[in-house]
């Protein structure tokens, strides 16, 4: 009887295992194969991430498109004074307009004095501030600064400290007195 119900048990036993592969065997293939298409579905979304924060930037830049065409260049009139009421209505101080226009704080001050005037490149970044309100330079400005690499803090030189006390002299002196005797 013991033979027999332990064939029976094996018998039962490989036909389960059997149903359990057929069975398990297309889920595997299945299951590989949606893995796959994960994969590529999440490297395809990383892919339209990285092109839509792109495309945002662009966007973002072009919302500020501050730099005026050549006609109008050519059209616009800038004075000393027009140049200072400029910078005032838009409520900044000469270092900022010194930034946006990417020249020096003494070259905005010449500009505003008479002494100098503006290039033509710069007369075009003037003009397209001319259409910009405050808030507005405020976001450029900050992204201006953004975009500035920050200078590195440079190492100060320290200098050997003084001994305190008596020098050496006196005891390199009294080493030669000590020789000489010797």
């Amino acid at each position: 009887m013991g033979k027999v119900e332990s064939s029976i048990k094996s018998e039962i036993l490989r036909l389960a295992r059997r149903e359990v592969r057929g069975v398990y065997i297309p889920l595997r293939r299945e299951v590989r194969a949606m893995r796959l298409r994960l994969s590529g579905l999440s490297k395809s979304f990383a892919l339209l991430d990285r092109i839509a924060k792109e495309k945002l930037r662009q966007d973002e830049s072009k919302k500020f498109q501050w730099e005026a065409s050549t006609d109008e260049v050519k059209i616009s009139r800038f004075t000393p004074a027009r140049i200072r009421n400029l910078r005032q209505k838009l409520g900044l101080s000469q270092r900022d307009l010194a930034v946006l226009s990417g020249v020096t704080i003494g070259a905005i001050g010449l500009w505003e004095k008479g002494k100098f005037r503006p290039s033509t490149s710069k007369k075009a970044i003037l003009v397209g501030l001319r259409k910009l309100g405050k808030r507005d330079v405020k976001k450029l400005l900050a992204a201006k600064a953004g975009e500035a690499p920050k200078p590195k803090p440079q190492a100060r030189k320290v200098r050997a400290a003084k001994p305190k006390g008596r020098s050496r002299k006196p005891v390199m002196r009294k080493a030669r007195r000590a020789r000489r005797k010797a």
